[in-house]
């Protein structure tokens, strides 16, 4: 939806990006606040959640070597995990966490849709009160968006309700939004005409993925994320050149008896799941 020649350059063409000291700081946050409900209620405590940025951001470097390229000296590197511990600090001013227990952590989650599509994604919590209600929790290490621009940030999230409602029938009571950028919470309780609705979105954005996929067109769309772009040398819009499209693997062939449904899913991959998280 951001940009059709983005999406192919990093699913179709699967292009490496370089790491970027924003991103970097949002897996380093997200893995602490994962790490921190390993503890005992009573041991989930901001120093140490602060306490665990250190050997946390190490397993990453050690996991992705290249990530200390990102930094020029140590002063540079300590104050990049100053502004990490702040986040930590707000989302402390936003949450206790010794009173909550989450029900699953990075949680993998996968449906079929109707039309045969498969969906994937990552949740990074979810809540299941005693009462069965269900609460889809999403860490952001960004600012909360204006007003104007909150549906495009919650369709993440609807798409999440959508494959839990869809595996197991419930629709979840509450998608919260977790900004530690600016310490704000947005939430959304969604209903079924929500869900319905983000469905058919989904499927026409596979529609549109799909045409461009066949035809080989997938066009920039410039807007003001361009200037952060990790592609800008090989995209048209500032004097690149795109390389070849990769030629696409055999596929086998689909028994006849196959269902509509089925023939779709063989015929198109999943959209895919992408992690880490994007600022």
């Amino acid at each position: 939806m951001t940009c059709p020649l983005v999406y192919r350059f990093r699913v179709v063409d699967r292009l490496p990006e370089s790491p970027s000291p924003a991103a970097a700081r949002g897996t380093l946050v997200h893995a602490v606040l994962e790490r921190l409900f390993d503890q005992p209620a009573s041991g989930r405590t901001l120093a140490a959640a602060r306490g665990l940025l250190a050997p946390q951001w190490d397993r990453l470097m050690a996991d992705e070597p290249g990530l200390a390229e990102l930094f020029d000296d140590e002063g540079q590197q300590l104050a990049w995990l100053d502004e990490a511990a702040q986040m930590l600090d707000r989302y402390f001013a936003l949450e206790d966490p010794t009173r909550i227990e989450p029900t699953h952590r990075e949680l993998s989650v996968q449906a079929m849709l109707d039309s045969g599509l498969t969906l994937r994604g990552y949740i990074d919590r979810l809540d299941v009160a005693p009462t069965g209600e269900i609460r889809i929790v999403d860490y952001k290490t960004g600012t909360a968006p204006r007003e104007e621009y909150e549906a495009r940030a919650l369709f993440q999230m609807k798409f999440y309700a959508v494959v839990l409602w869809r595996t197991g029938g419930t629709i979840p009571h509450l998608l919260q939004l977790i900004y530690l950028g600016n310490g704000e919470i947005v939430r959304y309780a969604p209903d079924e005409a929500d869900l319905l609705a983000t469905e058919r979105k989904i499927n026409a954005l596979w529609q549109a993925i799909n045409r461009a996929r066949t035809s080989g067109d997938w066009r920039p769309r410039q807007s003001r994320l361009c200037e952060w772009c990790s592609f800008q040398a090989l995209c048209p819009v500032y004097g690149g050149t795109p390389p070849p499209l990769p030629a696409e693997p055999a596929r086998p062939a689909t028994p006849a008896s196959s269902s509509a449904a089925s023939s779709s899913a063989e015929a198109t991959p999943p959209i895919p799941a992408q992690r880490p998280e994007y600022e």
